[in-house]
């Protein structure tokens, strides 16, 4: 067997009575696809027959106590040709609220005493280390301001020897390690690890609440299990412009400019266009976006992009309003020749768990959004690994890939690029108010990242956006999310692939094809099921149709809803297209009256 595809073995190492830490970490490898076997540190001893049955060498996930406890009796097996170095790869500490336990053993490990606090309000800005063997992975060589909150209630450690590397830190002070330990690489972290089944507070996950409990251990499973977790096959990216029509102008937006700068660095544009709009086109900007489809494309924005439009339960009018939407944009196309993606961005972030699986019905093919939460809110709890996962599929088994603000910063994205999901990113126009600066720096700043992006359009994105397993030398598996998939032979062989796609209801399938072949398929364990093969280099794209199981809603509005529309419409793009820009132009006077005074 190759070394590459030798499985790497997981050991959780517990106490005679796990812990709720090491529940934590278990759920953490079962999130990333890792087997694991669970032993009592009272009964801990290495296997010695591991290469023999294709396993390489182990990696030992335990608290520090348990660890203290396997250290001791294997102290003397540690020097011997077939010790401790030669059986074990790597060592993940974590701490259960013992901190003396923690510190002391971190001490013994490398010969320097490492005290461990509470607290670090006075270090705000944390550095995480471009370590040469990659752990971090695309957060490599960050500089990451936690909220005060969380600098107050963390642990970190008095890092001042000088044989432990600080893999995340601010001064003399970590919160994650990297030790060697007779020839072992042996990470601590300080911060107790996060509950990933604990609901989400916020509008979604933020990587600076959690710094501490969540970017070592997930930075230690990426690296230590980089053939046998889950992972992306490549790290895709795309701009999100909300509301722009297709004008020469809009607001702060200048396309041919635009289109210049997304030459020059690197990066592609999906314009959230708002279907009312689809007879109010500039000629010349259509040309501009179908002679260059690399870097322009477009998505759906809502019907009207009236407020909370997706946000009703009522199903009827929800299946009426997606139908709708989808109806102008196929006029839209035919119209100016321009495609578009099936993909729906929520006016204001706005939806119902309703309106998810009428998206679904309405054959679009993913939602990307900056909203996770339902509405009403608290009506659906979402987890942390729902959020964390390559899109949330809590609603209806449909796909919602979220999105950031620049105002989020490069880390969340960078850790979203960690877990193994999309770099989308979201602004308005006004974002461009200074010429494009800001925006430029900000994708420079993304194309910097340790993992290096793959810029497409954002239809291209979500067909992309999977994650994939090599199970053995010829078959792969993959986690489907949307409802198109672009699947590429990546390998130097012929490769099965075998696809499974979350769905409760599979009498909702109508057929499955790769292009134009159909496929046959299987439900298992509320999984849709198939399989293709492709040759080296390779690729197909595999689709899922869906019943219209209720038929599509009419679309009537009254006299009175249509002005309002109208009204909303124009007083919009008046308020973008002079309102703000002649507001940003006097705040721009008065500051140059006031550095001349």
């Amino acid at each position: 067997m190759k070394p590459e595809l030798m499985r790497e073995q997981a050991v959780l190492v517990t106490g005679d009575h796990p812990s709720i830490d090491d529940g934590r970490v278990g759920r953490l490898l079962e999130f990333f696809g890792i087997p694991y076997g669970t032993r009592k540190a009272t009964e801990f001893h290495l296997q010695d027959n591991a290469a023999r049955m294709g396993v390489g060498k182990c990696r030992l996930v335990c608290s520090a106590e348990n660890f203290a406890h396997v250290f001791e009796k294997l102290h003397g097996a540690l020097a011997g040709s077939e010790g401790f170095a030669q059986r074990v790869h790597s060592v993940f500490l974590y701490p259960t609220g013992n901190i003396t336990a923690l510190s002391e053993l971190v001490s013994r490990l490398c010969g320097t005493e490492i005290s461990v606090r509470k607290g670090a309000a006075t270090d705000t800005d944390w550095c995480i280390v471009d370590d040469p063997g990659g752990v971090c992975g695309a957060m490599r060589g960050l500089r990451v301001r936690p909220r005060p909150a969380t600098l107050e209630g963390c642990h970190v450690f008095n890092a001042n020897g000088s044989s432990v590397t600080p893999l995340i830190a601010a001064g003399n002070k970590a919160a994650f390690l990297k030790l060697t330990c007779n020839g072992v690489p042996v990470f601590a972290s300080s911060e107790r690890l996060i509950d990933i089944d604990a609901g989400l507070a916020t509008p979604n996950f933020d990587v600076r609440d959690h710094l501490f409990s969540a970017v070592p251990a997930v930075s230690y499973i990426r690296w230590a299990f980089a053939h046998s977790a889950w992972r992306a096959p490549e790290a895709s990216a795309c701009l999100v412009i909300d509301d722009p029509l297709l004008k020469a102008r809009y607001g702060f937006v200048r396309f041919r400019e635009l289109l210049a700068l997304m030459k020059q660095h690197r990066f592609s544009t999906s314009i959230a266009f708002i279907p009312w709009n689809w007879r109010r086109n500039d000629r010349e900007v259509v040309k501009l976006f179908r002679d260059n489809p690399e870097s322009y494309s477009l998505c759906i924005h809502g019907c009207d992009h009236t407020a909370a439009e997706f946000g009703t339960s009522d199903r009827q009018r929800l299946r009426a309003v997606a139908s709708e939407a989808a109806r102008r944009m196929s006029l839209h196309e035919r119209r100016t020749g321009l495609a578009y993606d099936r993909v729906m961005v929520f006016p204001q972030g706005v939806f119902s768990a309703e309106a998810i699986p009428e998206l679904k019905r309405a054959s679009f093919h993913a939602v990307v959004n900056t909203e996770v939460h339902s509405n009403p809110p608290g009506e659906r709890k979402l987890r942390i690994s729902d959020v964390w996962d390559v899109a949330v599929m809590t609603y209806g088994d449909f796909p919602i890939y979220t999105r950031r603000y620049p105002a989020q910063g490069v880390e969340n994205l960078a850790f979203d690029l960690l877990l193994g999901k999309p770099c989308l990113m979201v602004i308005h126009h006004d974002f461009c108010s200074d010429g494009c600066e800001r925006l430029v720096q900000f994708i420079d700043q993304l194309n910097s990242l340790k993992v290096p992006l793959t810029w497409r359009p954002l239809g291209d994105v979500v067909r992309r956006s999977y994650r994939q397993k090599e199970l053995s030398p010829d078959s792969v598996e993959i986690e489907m999310y949307g409802t198109e998939l672009r699947v590429k032979n990546g390998f130097d062989q012929r490769k099965r692939f075998i696809i499974r796609r979350r769905d409760s209801d599979p009498r909702a399938v109508k057929e499955i094809r790769a292009e134009s072949d159909q496929i046959a398929w299987h439900f298992s364990k509320g999984r849709i099921a198939f399989e293709i093969e492709l040759n080296p280099g390779e690729s197909r794209t595999v689709s899922i149709k869906f019943h219209d199981l209720s038929g599509n809603g009419q679309y009537r509005e009254n006299a009175g809803y249509k002005v309002k529309t109208l009204l909303r419409r124009h007083l919009s793009e008046a308020r973008d297209n002079y309102f703000v820009p002649t507001k940003a132009r006097l705040a721009g006077i008065r500051k140059v009256i006031g550095n001349d005074v």
